[in-house]
């Protein structure tokens, strides 16, 4: 670093400071360093030192952007050699420095031991030695000790031709810097996802760094994949507002990688922005800042993160429990939960649309339980408008609603499953103009049986979309990233909604009621024998509502030689009470059989169509 004449000989003459000590923060060049204190309760205080009596090239500059005439520069011969040789012997060490007092000038010279006290390594003589720096020789005062040193040091240098006292003109030691890249999509691509050999230049932001990529000397900057750390706001009349906690992230990158060699993998280039990761001997900086709570995870980068999103998500989740630093107002959506309420086995009784199941607890209460963060199929206004004559059935009418119940109806019914409940979506009143129905309070739930999450076997068919959130919501399925990764395959791979092919129709005839229909169908139903059928609907005790799916109909089937209690009904004089014992009557049946596969004898059929015979179940 080139220094005036006067300065630096005013700097020779002046009295030096009793020694201290900090820790070298970063190296600006071959004879100047920046030495912080030890942080309390904050970033700590920082200042530069630069190295009495001697001078190091400098190092390249590139041009000031608001300054269209001005031109990059490069580095002079030895001015990198010289701030390696320092960087890496002195970043994030303890050294010990005078400096020498003198109040005109701006700068700060003075001599830095490496260690604790002026007995350590006198880093001046050792850059003299290697042959990185040349000896300042105007102003010399021959009583001097400290300056005749290094003119002797010097020219033992020169005599061993050590460093740029080397034959030649060290332009081999001049780096061809690339401050842009041209095309960097194609540039991290290039990179195969393979570990780059980096050093971190600057630090934005906890998450945000310039690195200089070896060896081929490319200066980028780089985002943190999968996470985003509070950050300093610059307003347009030049003054910094930084968020909470933005100072503290910085200064816990900037202690652990600030000048350190790392390996960055070059993750993706979504807008110009590369996304990355950064890895240290030390750790991975990205799960230390989740876990410390100086960052939250973020969505749409986490997706392209190779180091594993679960570590990431663990990571959040412990610093969410121990609310720290950003976390520190942080509510769980379950914590007014009990434990017992949190997690819990319970048996399914009825699939309801393809993202919601009714359980039977322990206690014989039942409990509506929604999929968390999916979506079932569904269909747009348009599609549902077309044909209003013909009545609505939302199984059989929206495209893949019929397969998925079927999938989740063929796994679940009757088996006992793991209930992990992510959140409680409160309820919701409808829009005055209808666009929104109203919501009663969902529970939102990760449901398991073998160990295969529902949800996620959905979204990799393609019989469910995974719902988007906005960043700062945190009512979400707890293994939201495994859904989306579900998705993205399956979209990859054209299932089921994403599939370009036509879609499944369901043409179901729904007999239940129509005795010209009834009559028809009684023969061959009588001829078949044992039919098989799925139970979709128990009425009452002695009748239900039957699928059959080889004949593609519905019918409604009544249990021969005996007759239950009814329920309440709406007639044309009021409602009619329910006889005593009904809904226990109508609770055992469809324990038995709701959503079950069936088989059915079907002996005759009364007069409003309805057939009658005998139901067997599971043989």
């Amino acid at each position: 670093m080139a220094t005036s004449v006067s300065a630096q000989a005013q700097a020779n003459t002046a009295s030096t400071s009793p020694p201290q000590r900090g820790i070298v923060k970063m190296v600006l060049s071959g004879c100047a360093i920046i030495v912080r204190g030890q942080p309390r309760g904050g970033p700590p205080p920082e200042r530069q030192i630069n190295l009495s009596n001697i001078r190091t090239g400098t190092l390249a500059r590139r041009a000031a952007q608001s300054q269209p005439d001005a031109k990059d520069t490069t580095d002079e011969p030895w001015a990198f050699q010289a701030r390696e040789f320092l960087r890496k012997k002195l970043i994030g060490k303890e050294v010990c420095f005078r400096v020498a007092s003198n109040p005109s000038s701006v700068r700060e010279y003075g001599s830095v031991y490496l260690g604790k006290d002026t007995t350590g390594e006198n880093i001046a003589e050792t850059l003299v030695t290697e042959g990185l720096a040349t000896v300042r020789r105007d102003g010399f005062r021959g009583n001097n000790p400290e300056q005749a040193r290094l003119g002797e040091l010097e020219d033992q240098a020169r005599a061993a031709k050590k460093g740029q006292w080397a034959e030649g003109s060290g332009s081999h030691t001049v780096r061809d810097l690339k401050y842009t890249i041209e095309n960097p999509r194609n540039f991290v691509d290039s990179m195969h996802q393979k570990p780059v050999n980096a050093i971190i230049e600057h630090v934005r932001d906890g998450g945000v760094v310039r690195a200089l990529l070896l060896p081929d000397c490319y200066l980028v900057t780089v985002m943190l994949s999968g996470v985003k750390c509070p950050t300093i706001r610059r307003e347009a009349d030049g003054t910094e507002t930084p968020e909470p906690f933005a100072a503290e992230a910085k200064f816990f990158t900037e202690s652990r990688l600030l000048q350190r060699d790392v390996q960055i993998i070059l993750e993706s280039c979504p807008n110009q922005i590369i996304l990355g990761t950064i890895l240290h001997p030390n750790g991975n900086i990205t799960e230390l800042l989740l876990r410390e709570g100086f960052a939250r995870c973020v969505d749409w980068s986490m997706a392209v993160y190779t180091q594993g999103a679960d570590k990431l998500r663990a990571a959040e989740r412990s610093a969410k429990e121990r609310k720290v630093r950003i976390w520190k107002d942080y509510v769980a959506p379950t914590a007014n939960l009990d434990q017992k309420d949190r997690q819990f086995i319970a048996k399914v009784m009825q699939v309801v649309n393809a993202d919601a199941i009714v359980v039977k607890l322990n206690s014989g209460e039942y409990k509506t339980i929604h999929l968390s963060s999916i979506r079932p199929p569904r269909i747009e206004g348009e599609e549902k408008n077309k044909d209003k004559d013909k009545r609505f059935r939302p199984l059989y009418d929206i495209p893949y609603m019929f397969e998925a119940r079927e999938f989740m109806r063929k796994k679940l019914s009757g088996k006992k499953v793991n209930v992990m409940v992510d959140y409680i979506r409160a309820a919701t009143t409808a829009t005055e103009t209808g666009t929104v129905p109203a919501f009663p309070e969902r529970t939102c739930a990760t449901v398991t049986i073998g160990g295969i999450n529902i949800a996620e076997a959905l979204v990799s068919k393609g019989l469910a979309t995974v719902i988007r959130y906005r960043q700062d919501d945190d009512q979400r399925s707890s293994h939201y990233d495994e859904l989306l990764a579900a998705e993205a395959r399956a979209i990859k791979n054209g299932k089921g909604l994403h599939s370009k092919k036509e879609v499944p129709i369901h043409r179901v005839a729904d007999i239940s009621g129509d005795t010209q229909k009834a009559k028809q169908f009684l023969p061959f139903l009588q001829r078949a024998g044992r039919s098989e059928a799925v139970v979709e609907y128990v009425f009452s005790g002695s009748r239900l509502k039957l699928y059959m799916p080889k004949e593609t109909c519905l019918i409604t089937f009544l249990l021969a030689g005996i007759e239950c209690p009814r329920g309440s009904r709406n007639m044309p004089s009021g409602l009619q009470e329910a006889e005593p014992f009904s809904d226990e009557a109508m609770l055992f049946t469809k324990e038995l059989v709701m959503q079950r596969e069936v088989e059915v004898e079907v002996e005759s059929m009364d007069k409003a169509g309805n057939f009658i015979g005998w139901l067997h179940i599971e043989g």
